[in-house]
């Protein structure tokens, strides 16, 4: 009695989540796999043997079978991002890239049924910075019609069992395309001055391109400054450790952090540097769908504009 009264109890327990007698036959098949009699299962779930038997021989429904197709399709599209999107990038990605007609509510119920998840958003906080020495031109307002009319530039560190690396990165707001780009072991003007120079030479903006960046003194220096008036950009700065005067950036340094940085400790500084590399010109580039351009690649969205200037 006592053996009985434990099986009918991990019945009971095993069908608690869901009473609908599709699920309870699906707890009879796991518990039978388990060695539960199949009859006591059935007493204590209220359904009859015939029909667990009829169910169990039954073939799989075309909307199983497709659920199962899709979830492979799922499986592919998470693993092919490094395991970073989430629902609206997988169903993005499904419908855009490979031509699967499925909605937003089924992608996020598969996803869930599977546990296949995207990473979580990562909050930065910004040091304050030196004194000001251009004015904000740009005044929170990023949206822009068109390639090469407003750069944004920016500074990350992250550390190694070597040491830190340092990445400065040059952002088109129009396509969200990182057009220019520099690592070193250091945060000199350099560093900045090099990934300037990289933008430069990729795009050939023309006079009067805003160059935007916050009051760090690699961008306050003699050296950034001429190489930017000399070929006739436009410098503009945020307001004093004000984060949200360059948001676009720190929106792409949260994503990196989140879908790169931070997801395991780096023992080079060489490894990191090339998984920065690879991040940004090979994933974030050429494959992550971004949600301010419609779900499309940077440098898809750019070949949609006529005459774009492309690198």
């Amino acid at each position: 009695m006592g053996d009985r009264a434990g099986r009918d109890q991990a019945c009971r327990r095993a069908v608690e989540r869901g009473g609908a007698p599709k699920r309870r036959f699906e707890a009879i098949a796991v518990m039978a796999a388990e060695g539960l009699p199949i009859q006591v299962c059935c007493r204590i779930l209220n359904v009859s043997e015939s029909g667990f038997y009829a169910w169990r021989n039954r073939p799989p429904s075309a909307r199983t079978l497709r659920h199962a197709w899709l979830t492979d399709e799922i499986r592919q599209v998470h693993a092919a991002s490094n395991s970073v999107y989430g629902g609206r990038r997988v169903h993005a990605e499904l419908t855009l890239g490979r031509g699967i007609a499925v909605g937003h509510g089924a992608v996020a119920m598969l996803m869930h049924r599977a546990g296949i998840k995207g990473l979580p958003g990562n909050k930065r906080r910004r040091p304050v910075h030196q004194t000001p020495t251009a004015a904000d031109l740009v005044d929170r307002q990023f949206a822009r019609g068109a390639p090469n009319e407003l750069w944004v530039t920016d500074i990350t560190e992250h550390p190694t069992r070597e040491g830190k690396v340092y990445c400065c990165v040059v952002l088109d707001v129009y396509s969200r395309r990182v057009v220019g780009w520099s690592i070193d072991a250091s945060q000199t003007a350099t560093l900045v001055t090099n990934a300037l120079g990289m933008a430069i030479h990729n795009r050939t903006p023309l006079t009067g391109t805003l160059i935007h960046s916050d009051h760090g003194v690699q961008f306050t220096s003699w050296a950034f400054t001429q190489r930017a008036k000399a070929s006739g950009l436009v410098p503009s700065m945020g307001s004093i450790g004000d984060c949200f005067d360059n948001a676009v950036i720190e929106s792409f340094w949260g994503r990196m952090q989140t879908e790169l940085l931070n997801r395991k400790r780096w023992k080079t500084r060489i490894e990191l540097a090339n998984a920065i590399f690879e991040y940004l010109e090979i994933f974030h580039n050429r494959q992550r769908r971004h949600s301010a351009l419609g779900m499309l690649t940077p440098i898809e969205y750019e070949m949609l504009y006529p005459n774009a200037q492309l690198a």
